[in-house]
């Protein structure tokens, strides 16, 4: 029993590697920040892995979906055992899994005009959009951009097949992304527009879905409830998760030197 616990006492940390990297003291940082991301799918879903095996703490998940069949092509936590089962629990007990001593609260909750005010934005470091309803996502943004707290926003991931089209950029500077250019026609339309400049991870490829469950809208239509059925892989979405996963990694490593 004592060769067993001196083992397991002198094995590295499991952020070793980030530590090499970043340094004692933004790992530090990292594990001292509350994040909540809104969002598990196909980009939600690895950027909370991506941010927990980086050392985030303390992450919340919201998102009010199950997992279903069609989900397992590209989500991280979708497989045919998980299918029927709540998408942020399912992702907690990975993220778990991978640091059992991390804080991570899994919402089975929509947000919404009626719900935002229960989340508390105010009360996180960072909050992460990967929402895909047009009219939350608009609500998000504008609530996030009204506080002090780091806000990273993902655009349309669907219907892109080429990685090397993903870019980070200022909302306002975001091109040929029909969710950003449908977000600021509503916040033209409404009046009300992001009260701070934020950063983006869109896609300017234009591509189109060739299947049978092709019924995309036009963009004055799209995502007021939920968003249209678009072909999407894993590919494109994983790496648009990474992407934000790193914006607030890095922004924590610069911040802190």
């Amino acid at each position: 029993m004592d060769c067993v616990q001196i083992q397991m006492k002198s094995e590295p940390s499991i952020f070793q590697r980030t530590e090499l990297l970043l340094g004692q003291e933004a790992l530090q940082r990292m594990a001292s920040k509350h994040v909540i991301l809104f969002g598990v799918g196909g980009v939600g879903s690895w950027c909370a892995e991506s941010l927990v095996r980086s050392g985030i703490h303390h992450l919340t998940i919201v998102d009010s979906d199950l997992v279903c069949t069609s989900n397992i092509n590209r989500q991280l936590m979708a497989t045919t055992l998980t299918v029927g089962r709540a998408k942020v629990e399912v992702l907690r007990e990975r993220l778990m899994a991978i640091n059992p001593n991390a804080d991570i609260v899994a919402l089975q909750r929509v947000f919404n005009e009626q719900t935002a005010a229960s989340f508390r934005l105010d009360s996180y470091d960072y909050v992460i959009d990967a929402i895909d309803s047009l009219r939350d996502k608009a609500l998000l943004i504008l609530m996030a951009t009204e506080l002090g707290v780091g806000f990273y926003s993902s655009m349309g991931a669907a219907m892109k097949l080429d990685p090397t089209h993903i870019r980070v950029a200022e909302f306002r500077k975001v091109q040929g992304d029909p969710l950003a250019r449908s977000l600021r026609k509503r916040f033209k339309h409404d009046g009300r527009c992001p009260q701070r400049p934020f950063m983006c991870v869109y896609s300017d490829e234009l591509t189109g879905s060739r299947g049978p469950d092709d019924t995309h809208t036009s963009d004055n239509d799209a995502g007021l409830a939920k968003a249209h059925v678009c072909g999407t892989v894993v590919h494109i979405t994983a790496i648009f998760g990474f992407t934000l996963a790193a914006l607030v990694v890095q922004d924590i490593k610069r911040n802190g030197d």
